[in-house]
C-alpha cells in the first residue's frame, strides 16, 4: 500500500512541460534587506524602510531545492500578496511556501485573529470590517503591495478576483496579477460578454439577455425569454446574486435583491436574465492557458448538488459523463478559452441535460472553490501552475486522471434550521486524517468564524480508487471530524452521501431543495448541540499590537477559560416578558437591509417583517402567528445581535 500511494503521487502521475522563457524585469520592485533585529515572536525587517513582521520559522525556504533549477531560481526572489482571507488565502500560501516564495496577508478589523494572518510571512491591516473598506478597497490593497515589496498578487476567489479594473490596476502598479489578463477578464468576467464569446466559438448557450438589464427592462426581457428564469450577477459567480423567478410578480424584487447581493460581494450591481432549465446537471470544465497560446483541459467536475444556487458538494470526474461526452465538453471549453485568449486557470460551466445535450452558462475567470477535486484526480497543484503561468513559463499539461475525488463544503450554517448562518467561537476542532484525506481549513480550535463574510470555513476532500470507495471514505472522514461552538453542514453531508439519489447519480440541481422541503433534516439527539465543552487545554492568550498598520502578535501563557457561545434560539420569536405581545427576535448577527412593516399593520403568519443580511446571505424574518404590529424596534442599516428584538406583534382578536 505504501508503494502504491507513493507511485500515485509521484511526478510521473501527470506529464507536463515547464520551460523557462525570458521575461522583462518588473518595475517598482522592492527587495527586502537583511533583518536588523529579531525576537521570540518574529523578525522586524526593514525591507522598504518602514518594516513588517516576519516569523523566523516561516521565512526560510524549504530544504531540498535542486541546485541549478532555472525555474526555482526565478521564483526565489518573488513575493506574493494574497488579496483574500480564510481557507483560500491559506491554500495559496502553502503552495508559495513549498516554492520558496514569501507571502503577504491582508486583513480587516474582523480578521485580526484569523488564521490566514498568522500563516503569512508578512501581514498588513486594511481597514474596517465591511468589504468595501477592506477586501474590496483597491487603493488600500495596492498600498500594502507597494509597502510590503510584493511582486505578485493572487486574488483567490470572490471579492476582487474577477474584477478587470483591479487586475489592470495591479499591472499598472508594477506587479504581476496571478490570473487572466484584464482583457480576457472583461470578456469572461462579464457573463453577458462571455455568452456572446461562447456563441461565436460554436458552443451552445442557454437563452437569455445579451447584456445586463435594469429593473425597468426586466419585464420586457422576461416576456421574450419565458418563465421560469434566473436572475444572475453579471460580474460574479459562486451562486451569489442568483434568484429563481417562477412568476411575473416575483421579477422586480428578484432583480433588486440580486443587484444588492452582487454589489455587496463583487462591487458591481449589474445582473442579467437566463432561462431556467429544470432537471439539469451542473458540470464544469477546468482549463489552463499560458502566455504562449497553449490551452489544456484538466477534466470536468460535477457540481449538481446545490441549494439556492450555492454548491454544497463537488466531485471529479462527473458520474454521468462518459469518455465521448467528456471529449465534447473539453473541446467546447477549449474553444471558448481560445476565443478569449485566456491565460491562467479558469472554469467553463455547463448545464447538462439527461439526453447528453449541454449548454454554456458562464466562465469563471479565477480559481474555483472546488479546485481540490481536480488536484486529487490529476496529481497537479493548480496554484503552482497559476504562479508559473503568471511568471511567463511555458506550461502544457496533459494529466492522466485517476480515481475519484469528492469535496464537501463545510459552512457555519445549521442544516436543521434551514441552513441558518451561525458565526461564533470554535471551541473544539478535531480534523480527520487517514489515507487520501485532505482538509483545507481557515480556522482552528480557539478561533472565531466571523459573521461579516461568507460562511465557508473549510473544505473536506477525499480520493478513492472509484466513486464508491471515495463516498465511503468521505463518510468516515465526516464521522471523525469534530467541530463544536458553531453549527456546521456536516449533518447534511452525512445524509446526502447515503441517499439513493447520490449513490445512483440521479439528482439534478434542484433536487436538494425538493428533498429537504419534503423531509427536513431532524436531529436524532435534539439536545446534543446545546451542550459544549466549556474548557480547552491551556493555550496562549493571543493579543495583537499594531504599529502604523503593521501586525505584531504577542502570546501570553497562563490558565484560560473559553466559554462556548450558547446556540441560537430555536425560533425567531419569543414571549414578550415586559413587552405585551410576541417579540420577534433576530436569529443571528447581521445587518437590516429592509423593514417591511410599520406600527398598526395587520400581519398573517409567515409575513416578512424585515430582511436581514448575514454572512453575505439575505434572510427573510417572518412572523409565526397572525397579529398586528405594535412596535418596530429596528431601522434599515441597523446592525443587530443574536436574539435582539426586532418587532412586537400583538395577537389578533
Amino acid at each position: 500500500m505504501v508503494s502504491y500511494a507513493a507511485a500515485f503521487f509521484s511526478t510521473a502521475f501527470a506529464t507536463y512541460d515547464v520551460t523557462a522563457v525570458s521575461r522583462p524585469a518588473m518595475t517598482n520592485r522592492v527587495t527586502a534587506k537583511p533583518a536588523p533585529s529579531s525576537g521570540r515572536f518574529g523578525e522586524l525587517v526593514h525591507g522598504d524602510g518602514r518594516g513588517a513582521l516576519r516569523r523566523p520559522e516561516q521565512r526560510r525556504p524549504l530544504p531540498g531545492r535542486p541546485p541549478g533549477s532555472t525555474m526555482l531560481a526565478r521564483v526565489r526572489d518573488q513575493k506574493v500578496l494574497v488579496a483574500n482571507r480564510g481557507e483560500i488565502a491559506i491554500r495559496v500560501m502553502r503552495t508559495c511556501r513549498e516554492m520558496g516564495i514569501c507571502t503577504v496577508a491582508v486583513y480587516s478589523d474582523a480578521d485580526r485573529e484569523s488564521l490566514h494572518v498568522e500563516m503569512a510571512d508578512d501581514a498588513y491591516h486594511l481597514g474596517e470590517r465591511a468589504p468595501a473598506e477592506s477586501y474590496l478597497h483597491v487603493a488600500k490593497i495596492l498600498a500594502v503591495a507597494r509597502r510590503s515589496g510584493a511582486t505578485l498578487l493572487h486574488p483567490g476567489y470572490g471579492f476582487l478576483a474577477e474584477n478587470a479594473d483591479f487586475a489592470r490596476a495591479v499591472a499598472e502598479a508594477g506587479l504581476t496579477f496571478i490570473g487572466p489578463s484584464p482583457e480576457s477578464m472583461v470578456m469572461m468576467g462579464d457573463k453577458s460578454a462571455a455568452r456572446r464569446a461562447a456563441e461565436s466559438a460554436g458552443a451552445p448557450i442557454v437563452p437569455g439577455t445579451a447584456d445586463p438589464i435594469t429593473p425597468e427592462d426586466a419585464g420586457r426581457e422576461a416576456d421574450r425569454i419565458g418563465l421560469p428564469l434566473v436572475v444572475k450577477a453579471a460580474y460574479g459567480g459562486g451562486g451569489k446574486g442568483m434568484r429563481l423567478v417562477e412568476s411575473r410578480s416575483e421579477l422586480g424584487e428578484a432583480v433588486e435583491r440580486s443587484a444588492r447581493e452582487a454589489q455587496a460581494y463583487f462591487g458591481r450591481p449589474e445582473v442579467y436574465l437566463e432561462r431556467y432549465m429544470a432537471k439539469a446537471h451542473h458540470v464544469e470544465a477546468q482549463v489552463l492557458g499560458d502566455r504562449h497560446g497553449h490551452h489544456s483541459f484538466l477534466g470536468e467536475r460535477d457540481c449538481t448538488l446545490q441549494r439556492r444556487y450555492q454548491k454544497l458538494l463537488e466531485e471529479s470526474p462527473s458520474p454521468i459523463v462518459d469518455e465521448d461526452l467528456r471529449a465534447r465538453i473539453g473541446e467546447a471549453a477549449l474553444a471558448i478559452a481560445r476565443a478569449a485568449r485566456y491565460e491562467n486557470a479558469g472554469t467553463v460551466e455547463f448545464l447538462l441535460e439527461e439526453d447528453g445535450s449541454f449548454y454554456f452558462m458562464e466562465m469563471n475567470a479565477r480559481l474555483q472553490v472546488e479546485h481540490p477535486v481536480t488536484e486529487m484526480v490529476s496529481g497537479l497543484d493548480l496554484v503552482r501552475l497559476q504562479i508559473l503561468v503568471a511568471l511567463g513559463e511555458r506550461v502544457e499539461v496533459a494529466p492522466s486522471l485517476r480515481g475519484h475525488a469528492i469535496e464537501c463544503r463545510l459552512n457555519a450554517e445549521d442544516p436543521y434550521r434551514d441552513f441558518l448562518p451561525g458565526p461564533g467561537l470554535v471551541t473544539r476542532y478535531r480534523p480527520p486524517s487517514g489515507p487520501f484525506v485532505r482538509l483545507d481549513s481557515g480556522v482552528e480550535e480557539g478561533r472565531r468564524v466571523v459573521g461579516d463574510y461568507d460562511s465557508l470555513f473549510a473544505k473536506l476532500i477525499v480520493w478513492g480508487e472509484d466513486r464508491e470507495i471515495a463516498r465511503r471514505r468521505m463518510l468516515r472522514a465526516l464521522d471523525e471530524l469534530r467541530v463544536e461552538g458553531i453549527p456546521t453542514t456536516v449533518p447534511f453531508h452525512q445524509w446526502v452521501l447515503q441517499t439513493k439519489e447520490f449513490r445512483e447519480a440521479t439528482a439534478d440541481t434542484k433536487w436538494v431543495e425538493r428533498a429537504l422541503a419534503e423531509h427536513p433534516l431532524s436531529r436524532q439527539e435534539p439536545e446534543a448541540s446545546a451542550h459544549f465543552d466549556t474548557t480547552v487545554e491551556a493555550k496562549p492568550l493571543r493579543m495583537v499590537v499594531e504599529v502604523d498598520g503593521r501586525r505584531i502578535p504577542v502570546a501570553l501563557w497562563g490558565e484560560e477559560l473559553r466559554a462556548a457561545p450558547q446556540p441560537p434560539a430555536s425560533s425567531g420569536s419569543r414571549s414578550a416578558g415586559s413587552m405585551a405581545g410576541e417579540v420577534v427576535t433576530s436569529p443571528m448577527q447581521g445587518t437590516i437591509l429592509q423593514v417591511n412593516v410599520e406600527p398598526g399593520q395587520a400581519l398573517a403568519a409567515g409575513d416578512v417583517i424585515c430582511i436581514l443580511e448575514a454572512m453575505k446571505m439575505e434572510n427573510s424574518i417572518q412572523t409565526h402567528d397572525d397579529g398586528v404590529v405594535k412596535e418596530v424596534l429596528v431601522s434599515k442599516g441597523d446592525v443587530v445581535d443574536t436574539d435582539q428584538p426586532l418587532a412586537v406583534i400583538e395577537a389578533s382578536g
